[in-house]
């Protein structure tokens, strides 16, 4: 009787470690499949920051999930992680940047990664608890930016726009840095040594003349930022800022990273974009 109940016993582990094994493997994961398959369907992990990318990706994850992908989304509260973790293979792809901060990324750290495609654009605006207009700044005035490189010839040309600032001759005011300021009449004071998630602290402390804040963390932390900066970009279509997929270099023509871009660019998700950010956020065509 003992060795029936031991056989039994023995009998019942081996179904539940194959059953156990059975389940697991029913579920691929990465992005190499050549075909998708709703029955057996493909983990993707993608990383992104809060808002409005992973905001998107939830809308979009049922609709892939019809399609055989499931979305395994990893959110990031700052910009060097998401980087680092795909060219690490822990993640599959990462949306949260524009093609100039994935290049300097790049250049920095060696990465291999490569844009996938452009989903949408996020102006940066200058934000202000002093003044309500740039012409009441006064001499000297604190413009904190924050230690983004890739953001800094976007501030630089806001400010030229309004005649605060000149670039030196020759300059691109994409890749301009401070440096290259070569007028500046108000003598304004540039401080860019912090986080880019920081800088709505500042602002909501009062810090600064005016503070740059980039789209997704306005909106993360409840400003309008369409309506709230004293300057902003204008979120027009051929803005070299669209935010991007990023995956590692010769990911960009897998299926699953094409259902996943193609879905991001859907004509729903258009829609919800514009309904949801009322312009905070633009699609790319």
């Amino acid at each position: 009787m003992k060795k029936i109940l031991s056989f039994v016993a023995s009998l019942l582990a081996l179904v539940v470690v194959l059953t156990a094994c059975s389940s697991k493997s029913s579920e691929k994961k990465g992005i190499d499949v050549e075909k998708l398959d709703p029955s057996n369907p493909v983990t993707v992990k993608v990383g992104a920051t809060n808002v409005p990318h992973a905001v998107l990706l939830e809308h979009v994850k049922p609709q892939l999930e019809k399609e055989g992908i499931k979305l395994d989304i990893i959110t990031y509260q700052d910009y060097y992680v998401p980087n680092k973790t795909l060219n690490d293979k822990e993640i599959d792809i990462n949306y949260f940047q524009h093609v100039p901060f994935l290049k300097n990324a790049v250049k920095e750290n060696g990465y291999k990664i490569e844009d996938a495609g452009a989903v949408h654009l996020e102006p940066i605006g200058l934000y202000s608890k002093k003044v309500k207009d740039v012409s009441e700044l006064k001499d000297g005035a604190q413009i904190l930016v924050s230690n983004n490189k890739s953001e800094w010839g976007r501030v630089i040309k806001l400010l030229a726009k309004k005649g605060l600032v000149k670039v030196k001759d020759g300059v691109d005011p994409i890749t301009a840095t401070f440096d290259d300021i070569s007028e500046n009449p108000k003598n304004l004071k540039f401080s860019y040594e912090n986080d880019p998630a920081l800088m709505t602290k500042f602002y909501e402390n009062g810090e600064g003349d005016l503070v740059s804040i980039n789209a997704n963390f306005a909106v993360d932390n409840g400003l309008n930022p369409t309506k709230d900066p004293v300057l902003v970009e204008e979120a027009t279509e051929d803005n070299p800022y669209g935010n991007i997929l990023a995956v590692r270099e010769g990911d960009k023509d897998k299926i699953v990273v094409k259902k996943i871009l193609e879905a991001l660019k859907s004509e729903d998700t258009k829609k919800f974009i514009q309904e949801k950010w009322n312009g905070a956020v633009l699609p790319v065509k």
